[in-house]
Formats: C-alpha cells, structure tokens, sequence
C-alpha cells in the first residue's frame, strides 16, 4: 500500500511539474505554440488531478464527471486541428483517453463509491481491455519515439535549411520554442505518466 502511494505521489509531482512548465511556455512563442503549451498544460494538471491516491484524498463522484466534461470539450477543440495530423492529433488522443480513463474509474463504473484514483491501483476500474491495451501500444510507441528524440544526434536538418530541428514520434513535432528539448522531456513525462494510468485499468 505504501508503495502504491508513493508511486501515486511521484506521478502527480511529475505530472504537475509538466504542467507548470508548459503553463510558462504560454508566454511565448507564436499564437499556434501558445495554444499547444495550454493543451498541454491542461493535460499536465488533470493528470496530476487524477493520480492522487485515493487513500489520501478521495474525489467525490461528481469529479469524475467533470473530468470528463472538460477533457472532452478538450478534444472537440482538438479535433479540427488534428485533422491536419501532427501533435494536434496526439492531442486529440491524449483527451479522449482522459474521458475514457474519467469514465472507467468513475464510482457509477467501477462500484467503489468514489474512490477509483489512477494512484489507488482501480482494481475495480471498469476499462474496456481492447481499447486500454490499445492505448498502451499508441504510448508505448510515444514514449519510445519521444525519447529517441532526446538521444544525441537525433535532431535532422531540414531540406534546404541549416539548422536542426527534432523529429517527434508519428511526425509529432518538438515544437520551435527556445528549449525544445524541454518541451520534448515534458511531453514524454505526460506519456510515461499516461501509460502508468492506463496500466490501473
């Protein structure tokens, strides 16, 4: 049990701390990074939100609800940017996965009476095997991709051009903002963590 709550802990630290970092890149960049910082970081808090063990802090029913509320105005916001691929779509993922992961664990679901937190372990989570496990292989891959690029030499020179930018996973780009690298560690954080939630259903 105390395993389980540290493990809890350490996800909302990373996940928050994410979140603070992109909170801060909202104040620069162009208008399209400082929409794709804000995403972010909404993803970063709720995240850490959800991953509060339950044995600390139990969210009471209606949350969950909201969790799925907001995350789902989320991706109806992502969706027509994510029709011209890149992150917006990985966005458009991550929200809807936060609905689903808001619905599983939601007490109507799992029959816990409010306690279903990522942190706690869900034993009772009531996910749906086939699109969790499909979740995990699209992180799994994410996450790979995303620290791949984070390896020395992984940045490529553009056609035509002189300067190095980062490759994302699928074509999900690192973003231009002055440390990219950071933006990158980030959003393999949330992916990590992601896949850490998804885990407990």
């Amino acid at each position: 049990m105390h395993g389980e709550a540290s493990a809890g802990w350490l996800l909302v630290v990373l996940c928050a701390v994410s979140g603070a970092y992109c909170l801060l890149r909202t104040r620069t960049g162009t208008p399209r990074e400082r929409r794709t910082a804000r995403s972010e970081a909404l993803m970063g808090f709720g995240m850490a939100a959800m991953a509060v063990p339950a044995t600390v802090l139990s969210s009471p029913g209606w949350a969950w609800a909201v969790y799925a509320v907001l995350f789902g105005a989320a991706a109806l916001r992502a969706l027509r940017p994510a029709l011209r691929g890149g992150h917006h779509l990985h966005h458009l993922i991550g929200s809807l996965a936060m609905v689903y992961m808001a619905v599983a664990m939601s007490p109507a679901v799992t029959g816990s009476g409010g306690g279903g937190h990522a942190g706690h372990g869900a034993a009772g989570a009531g996910g749906i095997p086939v699109l969790t496990g499909a979740l995990l292989v699209y992180y799994a891959f994410y996450v790979l991709g995303s620290a791949g690029r984070l390896l020395p030499g992984a940045a490529v020179t553009p056609v035509g051009g002189t300067g190095a930018v980062g490759r994302g996973p699928g074509g999900f780009g690192g973003g231009t903002d002055g440390r990219p690298e950071l933006a990158t560690a980030c959003r393999l954080t949330m992916g990590i963590g992601m896949f850490a939630m998804l885990l407990t259903l």
